[in-house]
């Protein structure tokens, strides 16, 4: 890349500015991940938009790392955003607005360029194809209260599991931080229910059979009632539990896609007549 391309990028994109992260740490933003070092100060010339940022704190030797911890931005041309490491929570928070300002007065002047490591651009077209649905509209209705997507503050989920699922449930239960959270802080993604049986009363039970074999007057229906009618804001869903699962790590969005996915699968009719669009988008 030449200089003056680099220059263009670093004053339209956008900086994620991360203040006194332990070394060691592993930051990461979309497909990307960083393992913290000392001059480490965060992430620059970030394309403008949707993006997901996520996190896990390490012990001093680097060996170990606790539960991820991630959150959607949808930012703007030249935007800065501000995180300072809270030690004794061992997460990165919000600065004042005060504070804000002269960090990304810093950032714009270039008094941190050196410590800012650049966003690999070549990789940005798959982060597009994994995210093209998700809006910050769908994030707002989305996200759990304050933004962080972590499990270990993930309700209890009470779903038949296989026994993979088990062992994954076991697994990102089991890397416990040094920080708990106690069940009165335990909060979750605000995901659409999907009913796993369709249960109607007053039809046969032939007409019933059907409609459990064939699950497209479900999928009608969860269109016209949770989504507005909207196909977007469907895949928008998917696309969000699929990222909060694989990068995120995040139980509850795991069983939220793979709930998504069977309602998609368990579908004759619609893919090949009502809903052809929506199954070839």
């Amino acid at each position: 890349m030449d200089p003056q391309t680099a220059s263009e990028l670093v004053k339209h994109g956008v900086t994620l500015l991360f203040l006194d992260v332990p070394q060691y740490t592993l930051v990461a933003i979309d497909t990307q991940m960083f393992s913290v070092g000392p001059a480490f100060k965060g992430i620059k010339m970030i394309p403008p938009g949707i993006h997901f940022v996520y996190y896990s704190s390490s012990s001093r030797d680097g060996k170990e790392f606790s539960p991820i911890i991630g959150f959607f931005i949808d930012a703007g041309p030249s935007e800065v955003i501000v995180r300072k490491w809270d030690q004794q929570k061992e997460r990165l928070v919000k600065v004042s607005e005060e504070e804000e300002e002269r960090y990304s007065q810093a950032v714009k002047n270039l008094e941190f360029d050196r410590q800012l490591g650049p966003y690999n651009l070549s990789h940005y077209e798959d982060w597009k194809r994994l995210s093209n649905f998700i809006t910050k509209s769908i994030i707002e209705r989305l996200e759990p209260i304050g933004g962080e997507i972590t499990v270990e503050c993930e309700n209890e989920i009470n779903t038949p599991k296989m026994p993979m699922e088990k062992a994954l449930d076991k697994q990102l239960k089991a890397g416990n931080s040094t920080t708990s959270v106690g069940k009165s802080q335990r909060k979750g993604c605000y995901y659409t229910s999907i009913p796993r049986v369709v249960k109607c009363k007053g039809i046969s039970g032939q007409e019933l059979t059907s409609l459990n074999l064939d699950k497209t007057q479900l999928l009608e229906t969860l269109l016209a009632k949770d989504y507005g009618g909207s196909e977007n804001l469907l895949l928008g869903e998917l696309q969000f539990a699929f990222i909060a699962f694989l990068m995120g790590q995040s139980l509850e969005a795991f069983f939220q896609w793979k709930s998504l996915v069977s309602l998609l699968f368990g579908c004759t009719e619609a893919p090949f007549h009502t809903r052809t669009q929506l199954f070839t988008k």
